[in-house]
């Protein structure tokens, strides 16, 4: 059974902050040894606790200035229809399953207004949609 000690969230958090920091940057930032870091970065990954290490792009720059979050109501059921719809869409952020009233929760990024508009006609004979568009994200952590 995998144990998370303060130490752990330490990391946890500096990893979550920056996880292109090597080693020996990590134990200086949480005060333990490097290969003391490694052990416990092994240690979490093996138990699943570090699933993967990502990057976070600018879209704006990318071309892709429009977010938008999209909440589908799947029409008879037919989730499987749908999911398989999902899948042509590369520029899919997150897509969760949920619980209220739909049952589906998308984040979407697009080069135009068009691109959504279009997004949310083809979508119509799998899911109802409704659509809210992202001006900007509010930084919580930093205040």
């Amino acid at each position: 059974m995998l144990k998370i000690d303060e130490t752990d969230r330490l990391l946890l958090d500096e990893l979550t902050k920056d996880s292109r920091l090597s080693m020996s940057e990590l134990g200086r930032r949480i005060n333990l040894s490097a290969p003391s870091v490694g052990e416990r970065v092994r240690r979490l990954e093996s138990f699943g606790v570090i699933k993967g290490y990502t990057i976070e792009l600018d879209h704006d720059l990318l071309g892709q200035p429009i977010h938008c979050l999209i909440e589908a109501t799947v029409k008879n059921g037919n989730y499987e229809a749908f999911t398989r719809f999902l899948q042509a869409y590369p520029n899919i952020a997150f897509c969760y399953r949920v619980s209220g009233d739909a049952c589906f929760l998308l984040k979407m990024r697009f080069t135009t207004f068009a691109e959504a508009e279009q997004f949310i006609d083809d979508a119509i004979p799998y899911a109802h949609t409704k659509t809210t568009f992202v001006f900007s994200e509010v930084d919580i952590k930093n205040g």
